[in-house]
This record gives C-alpha cells, sequence and structure tokens, in this order.
C-alpha cells in the first residue's frame, strides 16, 4: 500500500494534499479551537507539538486516541503541545472535552478549510475526514515522528510518539 492510501475495514481510500516527510519543515496550516477563534501551527514555535490526527472524536478508536494522549501530555511539560485535530465541528470537540474530562491537550478543528489535511496529505477524498496519524514537529518546526495509520480502524503506536517527543523537547 503506498502513503496516498488507507483502509477502512479492509476498503482503500485515497489521501490528497502533499505527503510531508521526517526532516521537511511542518507546512503552515490554521484550524479553529473550540470557541472558533484561528489557530496556526506556527503560533506554537519554540514547543515541541504533538499533533494527533483522527476521524472523528464521536468514534470508539479516535475517542481512545485522544484519551491517550490526554494521559500522555501531562508528563510532557509545559515545552510540548499537543494537539488533536479533526474535522468534527469545534462545538462538538467542545462538548465530547467536557465530557471526557480533556484537560492536558487541546482540540482542534480543520472542518473550514481543510488546510491542515491538505498541508500534511491526511485528507481522505470519498470521506472528507482526516486519516489517523501522529506527527512530532519540534521547537523549530521541523518534523521529527510521522506516523499514518494504513487502517483507520487501528490505533496508532503511542510510546513511539511519545518517545520521540522527549527525544526532540532535550
Amino acid at each position: 500500500m503506498d502513503s496516498k492510501t488507507v483502509t477502512m475495514k479492509g476498503k482503500p481510500l485515497t489521501l490528497v494534499g502533499r505527503q510531508v516527510k521526517i526532516g521537511d519543515v511542518a507546512p503552515d496550516f490554521e484550524v479553529l479551537a473550540n470557541d472558533l477563534s484561528p489557530v496556526k501551527l506556527s503560533s506554537f514555535r519554540g514547543k515541541v507539538v504533538v499533533i494527533s490526527s483522527v476521524p472523528s472524536l464521536d468514534t470508539a478508536v479516535c475517542d481512545l486516541q485522544t484519551r491517550k494522549f490526554n494521559e500522555q501530555a501531562a508528563a510532557l511539560g509545559d515545552g510540548v503541545a499537543v494537539l488533536t485535530i479533526s474535522m468534527d465541528l469545534p462545538f462538538a470537540q467542545k462538548r465530547w472535552c467536557g465530557a471526557a474530562g480533556i484537560e492536558n491537550l487541546q482540540t482542534l478543528s480543520d472542518y473550514r478549510n481543510a488546510e491542515f489535511g491538505g498541508a500534511f496529505g491526511l485528507l481522505i477524498q470519498e470521506l472528507r475526514l482526516l486519516a489517523r496519524a501522529v506527527f512530532v514537529v519540534d521547537a523549530d518546526g521541523i518534523i521529527r515522528y510521522k506516523q499514518i495509520v494504513s487502517e483507520l480502524t487501528k490505533e496508532p503506536d503511542y510510546d513511539s510518539a511519545i518517545k520521540a517527543a522527549k527525544e526532540a523537547s532535550k
């Protein structure tokens, strides 16, 4: 399977947008916070950023993935920002975070322009959702870790992502 394809329950889906690689400067993008304010990746410059991309917080694996990164985020310290980005509306993200007790990471919505999905090659053409992926961007804006999960119903490799975030923050 190539990097432009993922599957959902074995069915191939097409990823559109630019494919970024480890060592690339992370492309900037604008997404929306839960209060509809714009947030850019560049606003986190100087911090290590863990970007967790999920199709929808209202699905079991996305819920689990976001909860696991929320648990890990507190131990990473103030020099690391953990973001979960989905196509969910900001209002739905805010409701979900309140119900789930999410306090250590920030949920952001790419629903408006799919800037993040296009910039990182994660926009699923057939569904207009984001693929499941994890990136670690260092304090200088360089991509240090990348995992696009090939099957949407599977979880990412949390340990490798957290290890990469800790190494990038040294």
